[in-house]
């Protein structure tokens, strides 16, 4: 089989980068609403790791603290329109 260069090959992906461990953040703090509403969707339910491509240790703590973040009423549970 010919491989032609131009497209891409089936199985390779590009690797995305944690954006916590870029921006260096070591906590995600549970009172920046602005920045959890980010990995959320428009329904209130929290993104996978294979969509935002966050590691596992920060998916574990951004879930913690949007839990906690709805809990307090600092995000909803579910949006408006489904209310």
């Amino acid at each position: 089989m010919i491989k032609n260069p131009s497209h891409p090959q089936k199985g390779h992906r590009k690797t995305r980068e944690c954006k916590f461990t870029k921006a260096g953040i070591e906590y995600i703090d549970y009172k920046n609403a602005d920045m959890l509403q980010r990995f959320m969707n428009d329904q209130g339910k929290i993104l996978p790791r294979r969509v935002t491509g966050t590691s596992a240790k920060h998916q574990r703590q951004l879930s913690t603290a949007i839990k906690r973040a709805r809990f307090l009423g600092l995000v909803p549970y579910v949006a408006e329109t489904l209310r």
